[in-house]
């Protein structure tokens, strides 16, 4: 079957206001930004996105929040977006802030079919007992908390019981992908984009290159195209970036600056 349509616009076209997205990448790393781009010029609102981070100001899922299309956000780091911190302690957003191998646990397991499963971390926080933050009220209260979690007895060690996510819509970036859906992500990118992916009842993916059935080895599959519901060409014209690029500074003897760190959003050849 071929999953290849002719354009993003349509292969978010039909992500319906208030709809649950899991959305790969790892910081900037492998962010399905043609995707994104497309739903930020589309109408759907009120999202409820899983991704490891919201991206930053101006670029990946910050562009989305930044248009007020965004009600919740699942994620394991927040730190690089100025607007994603206004709009949580506004009262704006949403925000459920899970430990990184669990967020990658419970993609994995809601793509797997397992409806939850026992880890050790967050026992003896406020992951275990609740009350973080969900939701700010505009005058600064606690309007949703998180709930307690329960715990279990194994081994002598206690457990907390974590449910799984499943999404509406996976939207993925894959440097390789045929036309049947076969993908193959690179470096990085490979960290949540294979989970959201199976995590998805509809899974779309956005990739830098796509090729013929067959010209992908069956061993250098990442993500079977059983997975995959639809293909889209990625945008060349879209930089690719990082959140903070890190100078080492000039070797013995020779002239220049002391190492810097860039700003957010500087633009250079790091991503996929």
């Amino acid at each position: 079957m071929d999953k290849v349509v002719e354009s993003a616009a349509r292969a978010v076209s039909d992500i319906p206001d208030g709809a649950v997205l899991a959305v790969g990448g790892f910081g900037l790393c492998g962010i399905p930004s043609t995707l994104i781009g497309a739903l930020v010029d589309a109408d759907a609102t009120g999202l409820r996105v899983v991704s490891n981070n919201c991206g930053v100001d101006d670029w990946g899922l910050g562009l989305l929040l930044a248009a007020g299309r965004i009600a919740r956000m699942t994620s394991s780091y927040v730190g690089e977006n100025k607007e994603f911190a206004r709009r949580y302690l506004a009262g704006e957003l949403e925000v459920e802030l899970t430990p990184q191998g669990t967020l990658a646990e419970r993609l994995r397991a809601g793509g797997a079919g397992i409806p939850a499963f026992y880890t050790p971390a967050g026992v003896g926080t406020q992951v275990e007992e609740g009350g973080l933050p969900w939701r700010y009220s505009p005058d600064g209260q606690v309007a949703v908390a998180s709930p307690p979690k329960s715990v279990r007895e194994f081994g002598g060690r206690r457990y907390l019981l974590e449910e799984a996510i499943t999404a509406d819509f996976a939207l993925v970036r894959a440097a390789v992908a045929d036309r049947h859906g076969n993908c193959v992500f690179h470096a990085a990118a490979r960290n949540f984009n294979p989970l959201c992916a199976t995590a998805g009842r509809v899974t779309v993916v956005e990739a830098e290159r796509i090729v013929a059935p067959g010209e992908i080895s069956p061993d250098a599959v990442h993500l079977p195209g059983v997975y995959v519901d639809r293909v889209v060409a990625a945008d060349p014209s879209l930089d690719k970036r990082v959140e903070r690029r890190t100078h080492s500074g000039p070797r013995p003897g020779a002239t220049g600056t002391a190492g810097t760190t860039a700003t957010a959003g500087t633009a250079g050849t790091e991503g996929i």
